[in-house]
């Protein structure tokens, strides 16, 4: 079923109901399970609920749940209704989450009673406010399901109530990290979605006899081939929680037990599997497929990866956000040879992009040089929410008209069409598969009563691929304490933001410019 054929992505859902109503859909990793049918009947009461909740098309609608069938479910509903599901990490400060409600004036949320208190207060802080469907609890969809029925609203079976959608509609929006301390949201339609997914299903090739896993959390761009990808192609898909998520025995059992066959997740999952999930107890062997993206696998935890996990498939995928997958690179069959030491490329441009390599000025690179990479195709974002300054910088246009996005990669193509990653031209790092711009850390720390100034810069470390480093000038004579300080930053940002080391310094050193010179910073680390 191609790009042509579907307007909508809840549309993915409703024809692999119709073609596989009994199959398993979703499983969560105690055991509770959905059939296609059953989800896409809970899908159409959520549309139902939020329809009488007057919302319209284009609203958008926060999903403040931990990973469940209820949370997706609810996704699913939001798009039938017409809507764009704004995915919230439950992980994350509840300054941060009502922040991002706030910022895209969401409708409606879906808020588990434990997260309400405290979103509310950093609502009502903001000037802001929600319309809250509160679920007691989630698993299995019963927490959902007990939502509509306490609602009493009418179901109404006839598909043809769910919004068509048209392609260029907003879909979803995923926040990220923002240079001015504050995240931004990226808008992605149903057509980049559905491009992205299309894609996916001619380098993957599912089949319904697929298990695959779903380990990012909703609000990472990975999700995106986790949740679409198998339901377009009436697979099963296996939900891994946030706790279950980081414990590499637990892992390796449930990919046993569950018997999976394409595995997605950054290469820091895959290494602390490699690390301690004592792999070798275990039978996989009918792993088919294992896709990584997020950040750069260094070879030697991906040499022994390889050696000790014996699938026939390794994609490295690539792209921001913005973009999703835009670049990929299948490795070659058996061992990482022993003396390669440079990390495999980020590969060719997906059958859906086009990409240049400019410099500078914006011109294109001769083959060998290095420069920033473009990207061009239905798959791009459609841009950040009311960000129009942003958004000028983030694309160019060229004499034909087309729009290029900017990716602030910096890469270079050899003559084969094959880029290799040479970096990141702004202060945006990735970490654990997160894109975090180092700017939005500052701003957090520099709201500390006891700071005066504050650089974070970030280096490269072997063991978890970078660490963040936060130098801080006292604005008072007695410092805050680490623990004061790891406390503060929990209450501020997201976990995978925390920097990994605090230094006091009497000054920060400056350029010629009077700007923070963060070169001579990464020296003293």
């Amino acid at each position: 079923m191609g790009l042509g054929e579907q307007r909508g992505l809840h549309l993915l859902l409703e024809a692999s109901a119709k073609a596989a109503a009994n199959q398993v859909a979703f499983e969560e990793a105690d055991g509770a399970s959905i059939a296609y049918g059953d989800l896409d009947r809970l899908a159409n009461r959520v549309r139902d609920l939020l329809v009488a909740r007057d919302v319209a098309p284009g609203d958008r609608v926060a999903i403040y749940l931990r990973k469940s069938i209820d949370a997706v479910a609810a996704i699913f509903g939001v798009l039938k209704a017409g809507g764009a599901y704004v995915p919230i990490d439950p992980g994350s400060p509840a300054a941060r989450a009502a922040y991002i409600l706030n910022d895209c004036q969401v409708r409606v949320a879906f808020v588990e009673r434990d997260f309400l208190p405290a979103l509310l207060t950093e609502l009502t802080a903001l000037g802001g406010r929600v319309e809250p469907l509160v679920l007691e609890s989630v698993g299995g969809g019963a927490g959902l399901a007990a939502v509509i029925d306490q609602a009493s609203v009418p179901f109404n079976p006839d598909p043809t109530q769910s919004s068509p959608g048209r392609p260029d509609d907003l879909a979803y929006l995923l926040y990220t990290s923002g240079s001015t301390g504050k995240p931004k949201g990226v808008m992605l339609s149903h057509r980049a979605a559905l491009a992205f997914v299309d894609w996916c299903s001619e380098v993957v090739v599912p089949s319904s006899d697929d298990r695959f896993s779903s380990h990012a959390p909703f609000h990472f761009d990975l999700s995106i081939l986790d949740l679409y990808l198998p339901i377009k192609h009436a697979a099963r898909v296996v939900l891994i929680g946030e706790d279950l998520g980081k414990e590499p025995l637990g892992l390796a059992a449930l990919i046993a037990e569950r018997r999976l066959t394409v595995w997605y997740s950054t290469p820091s999952i895959l290494n602390l599997l490699n690390q301690f999930g004592k792999l070798e107890r275990h039978d996989l062997s009918h792993l088919r497929v294992v896709l990584f993206a997020g950040e750069v696998f260094p070879i030697p935890q991906l040499r022994t990866l390889k050696a000790r996990l014996g699938v026939p498939r390794y994609l490295n995928l690539f792209g921001p956000t913005e973009t999703n997958v835009c670049t990929y690179f299948e490795l070659p069959p058996g061992p990482v040879p022993d003396d390669r030491v440079e990390p495999y490329p980020i590969g060719r441009a997906c059958s859906h992009y086009r990409w240049r390599v400019v410099d500078e000025t914006g011109a294109d690179v001769v083959i060998g040089e290095e420069g920033e990479l473009l990207m061009a195709g239905p798959a791009v974002m459609s841009g950040y929410w009311n960000l129009p300054e942003r958004n000028a910088e983030a694309f160019v246009v060229d004499a034909r008209g087309e729009r290029w996005y900017r990716t602030g990669d910096l890469v270079v193509d050899h003559g084969d069409g094959v880029l290799l990653f040479h970096g990141r031209r702004d202060r945006m790092v990735k970490r654990r598969g997160y894109r975090i711009e180092l700017g939005e850390i500052e701003a957090g720390l520099a709201t500390h009563p006891a700071i005066g100034d504050v650089a974070v810069v970030a280096v490269p470390d072997q063991a978890s691929g970078v660490r963040i480093v936060a130098f801080l000038v006292g604005r008072v004579a007695e410092r805050p304490s680490i623990v004061d300080l790891k406390r503060f930053c929990a209450e501020r940002l997201p976990k995978y933001m925390a920097p990994d080391m605090f230094r006091f310094v009497e000054i920060l050193p400056r350029t010629s410019t009077d700007k923070t010179d963060y070169q001579r910073l990464k020296a003293l680390v």
